[in-house]
Parts: C-alpha cells; structure tokens; sequence
C-alpha cells in the first residue's frame, strides 16, 4: 500500500519534477510524485538535446544523478561560434574564459531516465505512474489531488512541474500570457563527416536561428528555429535533401552530413507566468515560464527553480507550514529576476534578428563585432551566463 498523504506531492515527473525530488531525498519530507508516462530511452539517439551550465551539472551531481549518466553519451562543450545574418562573428572560448568547459550537450531521455532511476532507489518518495489527475481541491489545511482511477492523495504542498499545458496551473486558473513566435523548432540528429572540436555553432539567418549543437562522437544536434511554413518544408524533405540543407545551411563547416534521427518539431511561444505560488502551490519548469530556445537554458532555468524550491523546503523548520503564501513567495522572488531576464534578452534577439527595418541588419552585425572585439566584455558576458544558470 502507498501512502495517501505526503509534505510534497509533485505532479509531473519531467526534468524539473524529477530533479526536486532527488533533491529532497535527504529531508524529513515525505514526498510524493505523479506522471503519466516514465520516461523511456529511444533505440538510437534522442533528437532532444539541452545545452547543461556547469551551475546545472553541479547541482545534478549533488543530488547523486549526474556520475549514473552515461559518460560516452555526454559532450563537452568547449566554444560557442556566433554568425549574423551580415558577416558579423562572435565567438565564446572556456580557455579564454578561464574554465574547463561551457557547459555540457545531454540527450533530454539520458537525464530524464537516470533521475527516475535516482527517484526509484529513493525511500522518502512514492511513484505514482502511469497515472493522470483528475481533479484538485484546495483547502486551508492540504491539497487534495483525485487521480482518474478515484485514488486520492493529499498533501501540505502541491508542485506543478507538468510542463507549458500545466493541468495543475489550468485547474487553479493561473493565468499565463502566451505570445506566439509563428514558428517550429524543428530538431534531428546527424553523423558529421568532419570532427566538430566541442563546438556549438549559431546562425542567425533571414529563416530563423539555426543551431548546431555537439554530440558525442562525429555527431551533432540541430535545432532549426524558424517560421512554421520554412518548417513544414524541412519536415517533408527526404533524408538526403535535409542533410542537403543543413550542410549548406552552416556553410558546410563539418562536411557532408547524415541523418542519425528523423526531423521532428515543436511550436515556439513566450510564456510568462506572473504568479508561480499561490496557497499551497508552487510551479517549476516549463509549467512556470518558457522562453525561445536560442539561448539554450530552457532547461537550465528549470533546474534552477528545483534546486532554489528545494533550498527553502529542506531549510524550513518542522514547525512551520511549507504551505504558507508567504513562504513560498520568497521562492517566487528568489526565481523571479533570473526568469525575467533570460526571457527579455531571447524575446530581444529573436525580434533585433527578425525584424527587417531599413538600417538594422548592418547595426545588429557591427555590435557583433564590437562585442567580439572585447574580450572583457564577452568574458563577463560568458562567465555570468555559466554562473547564473
């Protein structure tokens, strides 16, 4: 039998859902989690792929899950190249930054799979999955969560880590502000005909942000960020015709390239949440913001946000409701400025590169080059990204 009444109970056993329990694993808490499907490694290579801050692999190390991941699946990266859409370069280097690495390329089911494994071995929480909510009943004292199959659980603390559709923000009628980009992220795979040095590699193009992203091995990952009917396009094409493509579409830096994984892709919208807790509850990850992914910490974002909930939740005393608004609005404050941030400079450059006023494509291509010009400046710029997320 399973306990039917916990401290936490988090629905949704995504990145950010799965990363807040290993790192309450240590606590009094008794916690519990919901998901409707585990994840599942594919056959080959997954065509998600998340760009990992050394702040991020720190805090997977700490709670016990990043040593577990295959280290041959896992790629560091070393530099960051930068092309305009007129000439201009920037280029990020950890060697002239002063660090071991930028950061780390992980398939998302490699992370996603090892944190289940951590969450089984846990002996403070209890899975429940496959199962889906079904409704939600907020009192003064619990969270009473009903599942589809009648099972009821409750709990002092309800956290929605369920992704951008949040069932649990929907059902509490938290409001989100969703502003369309108009287009796809259109993700896939390859084999590379030259080595890519650790290298992650950005286009800013007339049809969007294309990205090139280190694999293990002579591999990449790409996510193409472009308008939905460029994207369609590139959906329909023939294996042979996209790597056709891609390969052009960066220049042939790497050779000739073949496909490892087919094309996939997801629409691309703003997200802002202007409450992340409310009595009882609080939200992380995707379900609290989402951002354009040419900055490449959607994910960092939401690791952060289990580390900062998980700091205040193992650091109150047992005398105090980790319930309570006020408490966990300190966690609203705490995520609120970085949040903003990431999401006001994705928003800018996706509109300073997009927008097609007279004058612009030579002035957005000159701050490049000044920027690449500075290497204090680019320094700074490199060493608060890896810092702060």
């Amino acid at each position: 039998m399973q306990a039917s009444e916990f401290d936490v109970l988090i629905v949704g056993g995504g990145l950010a859902g799965l990363s807040l329990a290993c790192a309450l694993r240590d606590t009094r808490l008794r916690l519990g989690l919901v998901e409707q499907r585990p994840p599942q490694r594919p056959a080959g290579w997954d065509a998600r792929v998340y760009a990992v801050s050394p702040a991020n692999a720190a805090f997977l190390r700490e709670i016990g899950a990043w040593k577990h991941m295959a280290a041959e699946r896992i790629a560091p990266l070393y530099a960051m190249q930068i092309f305009g859409d007129g000439g201009a370069e920037l280029d990020f280097s950890a060697y002239e930054t002063g660090i071991p690495e930028l950061g780390w390329i992980l398939e998302s089911s490699l992370m996603a799979c090892e944190l289940w494994e951590s969450a089984k071995r846990q002996g403070n929480l209890s899975l429940f999955s496959p199962a889906a909510p079904h409704s939600l009943a907020m009192a003064s004292e619990a969270a009473a969560l009903t599942l589809a199959n009648g099972d009821t659980l409750s709990a002092k603390l309800l956290v929605g880590a369920d992704g951008r559709d949040s069932w649990v923000r929907e059902a509490l009628a938290l409001p989100a502000l969703n502003t369309a980009y108009g287009e796809m992220g259109v993700v896939a795979n390859f084999e590379c005909e030259r080595p890519h040095g650790s290298i992650a590699r950005q286009w800013f193009r007339a049809d969007g942000v294309l990205a090139w992203l280190p694999l293990a091995g002579n591999r990449i990952s790409i996510v193409w960020s472009t308008p939905e009917e460029h994207a369609e396009r590139l959906l329909a094409m023939s294996a042979d015709d996209l790597c056709a493509r891609v390969a052009a579409a960066g220049s042939h830096q790497l050779g000739a390239l073949q496909l490892l994984t087919p094309a996939a892709a997801f629409p691309l919208r703003l997200m802002q949440v202007p409450r992340i807790v409310a009595p009882r509850l609080a939200l992380v990850g995707d379900a609290a913001h989402g951002i354009h992914p040419l900055s490449g910490h959607g994910i960092n974002l939401g690791y952060q946000d289990a580390k900062a909930l998980a700091r205040l939740l193992a650091g109150t005393p047992d005398w105090q409701d980790i319930g309570n608004e006020r408490l966990l609005l300190r966690y609203q404050r705490e995520r609120r400025e970085e949040t903003l941030l990431m999401q006001t400079t994705t928003h800018a450059l996706h509109k300073l590169f997009r927008d097609d006023f007279p004058g612009l494509k030579p002035l957005r291509n000159l701050g490049m080059n000044l920027a690449n010009a500075l290497p204090v400046l680019k320094n700074s710029l490199v060493r608060y990204a890896i810092g702060a997320f």
